[in-house]
């Protein structure tokens, strides 16, 4: 980290499983920037990513990774699937993009959320300042149902932090979707 001009700071997690979302996140770049730090860090991340990400020698990567396929065009269930992989391991950590995107949105997905609250895991806030060129793991919260004063931490805590391109991050906000909890 130290030879591309980065630091670290990690607030160690209160436990070995939680939800990890990484933010902002505006450049492919990112996923260089976090590998550097997992493996700085030691840090046994399971990322989630789209599923082109899986086809051809790139998916074999990802896959060595630990990384998790994701199809965002079909409701699977998602928030179940992933939640119930919290009780068949000891440790586990789950990394999620909560703006799903690299360009801008005017709402992150609330996925994240009600995976950690459906495992009774903590979410602990990543991210990469690149004005800084700090990256690292900052404070968790428990997530408590009232999603409203949740998010209200978390915009708190991602506020100020510039990712690689500014202009693509959006607010940290949420829609809840009176259909479906699980965005």
């Amino acid at each position: 980290m130290r030879l591309i001009g980065w630091r670290t700071q990690v607030l160690p997690p209160p436990t070995a499983s939680y939800v990890l979302i990484g933010a902002p996140h505006t450049s492919n770049w990112d996923f260089v920037i976090v590998l550097l730090l997992m493996a700085a860090e030691k840090l046994p991340i399971r990322i989630m990513g789209k599923d082109s990400l899986f086809r051809g020698p790139i998916g074999v990567f990802m896959r060595s990774l630990g990384a998790i396929p994701v199809n965002r065009n079909e409701k699977t269930n998602l928030v179940d699937q992933v939640a119930a992989k919290f009780a068949e391991y000891d440790e586990l950590v789950i990394g999620i993009s909560p703006e799903g995107t690299r360009n801008k949105t005017t709402r992150w997905r609330t996925g994240f959320y009600y995976i950690a609250l459906k495992a009774g895991v903590p979410i602990v806030m990543a991210y990469l300042d690149y004005e800084n060129k700090v990256c690292g793991l900052g404070p968790s919260i428990t997530p408590t149902g009232d999603i409203q004063a949740d998010f209200m931490i978390i915009r708190d805590f991602y506020t100020g932090i510039k990712g690689k391109y500014p202009d693509n991050q959006g607010e940290v906000e949420f829609v809840q979707s009176p259909a479906s909890t699980e965005d």
